[in-house]
């Protein structure tokens, strides 16, 4: 791990970096999800990952680090998690994939369907893109409709034309099917029904995240389930994250509101490959063989139910229940949370490193002087996590972490607050950015 004395302009990562400029000559993006693209770290300051353990990563210079947001948030209970890799290792001897569905698959949908038990069937896939485009294909066939209304406030749903035509990064998305998608603010009934009632018959689905850094609003997810009743449209809860974080049975059950369907992912794996698309009888039949109407191409996919990654899933559901993991999850980042505020507060940039979210989901926003959203600041205090060891694009807690783990990150975060505020004090955060900003995801050009 990087020491604590370590000079941020000291801080090297040169076999990282002679690493990111192969992976960039081989693999567009240099990574196979942009959020893991070393754009979105300092210049020159994007580790290459060797290996995990728990809460710590080690680089291929031999670093360590805390890490939070695991996996894009899919390592929930530390890497290497033991139960999981076990349960893995038992199915690797027998096969992983086989010309009939393997009696693992009606054992993990048994086991998802009691773990979530709002759902009545499940349809496994490798990807959270495959299940969430399944659900809007569903609920366009059961409707007859063509229109997908999301929620306009949530960053990401697909990989696929019906969400990326509506971000920047739209090169390659034909109009026309751009145009079928509209948008809905989170938390605002009015502003939807306005939008239901504008394109009357025509909505197949709503479709949004029942939470995110912010709790829904008393009555808001209830009032969207009468609304999509009313309006004759699917209800669907993109649950990748709140799934597992919010409760092992999703927000869905924690907030009382059943959707019609709704997908899961993230932590479901403990970041082996699973996805799941759940839901009403009446509607996940449409793409079987057990009725008379015409036949949904819903998912089908090769690798969607290799049995080492459904091994894993049964895992992480089963030491989900049994370790009260997700209330784990809430006390360390709780713990986190506090301890970052404090710190913030008394090196004087409390109004401006800011901690939000759910405890077992907390993101932080870098603000300059003027208390408006900073990628400067980002990147300053981004380099000074990693020169402390800290591997923190979010304060995404694992189940991993211990309160060493806590009190350590708290330091670094301390330390880098004191730069912080040298940097606001004089008005010019460019020496300690050292090189480009990081940038965000979308967006146009390169």
């Amino acid at each position: 791990m990087a020491t604590e004395d370590t000079d941020t302009e000291e801080f090297r990562l040169p076999r990282s970096r002679r690493a990111n400029e192969r992976l960039h000559a081989l693999i567009p993006g240099g990574a196979h999800t942009y959020a893991k693209g070393d754009d979105q770290y300092p210049e020159n300051l994007a580790p290459v990952i060797s290996h995990g353990h728990g809460a710590h990563v080690w680089d291929i210079d031999g670093n360590r680090y805390i890490e939070y947001g695991s996996g894009l948030r899919s390592v929930s209970l530390g890497h290497a998690h033991p139960r999981v890799t076990e349960a893995v290792r038992r199915q690797l001897d027998r096969g992983s994939n086989f010309v009939r569905p393997s009696v693992v698959e009606v054992e993990a949908a048994e086991c998802f369907l009691a773990t979530v038990p709002t759902a009545e069937m499940v349809k496994f896939a490798k990807n959270g893109s495959d299940a969430t485009t399944a659900a809007v294909r569903l609920a366009r066939a059961a409707t007859g409709r063509a229109r997908v209304a999301l929620c306009a406030d949530h960053p990401f749903f697909s990989v696929d034309d019906w969400f990326i035509g509506t971000t920047p990064m739209n090169a390659g998305v034909p109009a026309v099917t751009e145009d079928l998608t509209v948008a809905f603010p989170y938390g605002d009934l009015a502003a939807t029904e306005e939008l239901l009632s504008r394109y009357r018959d025509e909505v197949a689905c709503l479709i949004l995240e029942p939470a995110t850094h912010t709790e829904p609003p008393p009555g808001y997810l209830a009032g969207l389930r009468e609304l999509a009743d009313r309006h004759g449209c699917v209800l669907v809860f993109d649950e990748m994250i709140t799934g597992f974080r919010w409760s092992e049975s999703g927000a869905q059950s924690l907030y009382g509101v059943v959707p019609d369907l709704s997908t899961f992912g993230k932590a479901l794996g403990n970041g082996f490959a699973v996805s799941a698309l759940a839901g009403r009888r009446s509607l996940m039949e449409l793409g079987g063989l057990r009725h008379s109407g015409d036949r949904v191409f819903l998912l089908s996919t090769t690798h969607g139910a290799e049995t080492h990654s459904l091994a894993a899933a049964m895992a992480v559901q089963t030491t989900y229940v049994e370790e009260g993991v997700t209330a784990r999850l809430h006390a360390l980042g709780e713990r986190l949370a506090a301890g970052v505020r404090d710190a913030a507060a008394a090196m004087g940039v409390g109004d401006h490193v800011v901690v939000r979210g759910r405890a077992s989901n907390l993101v932080y926003a870098t603000l300059d002087e003027n208390g408006q959203p900073s990628q400067q600041y980002r990147t300053l205090f981004l380099r000074q996590l990693l020169a402390g060891g800290v591997l923190a694009p979010s304060f995404v807690v694992s189940g991993a972490l211990d309160d060493a783990d806590i009190d350590r990150t708290v330091e670094v975060v301390a330390q880098a607050c004191a730069v912080y505020r040298k940097a606001l004090d004089s008005a010019d955060p460019t020496p300690w950015v050292a090189g480009r900003p990081v940038k965000p995801v979308f967006r146009r050009k390169a």
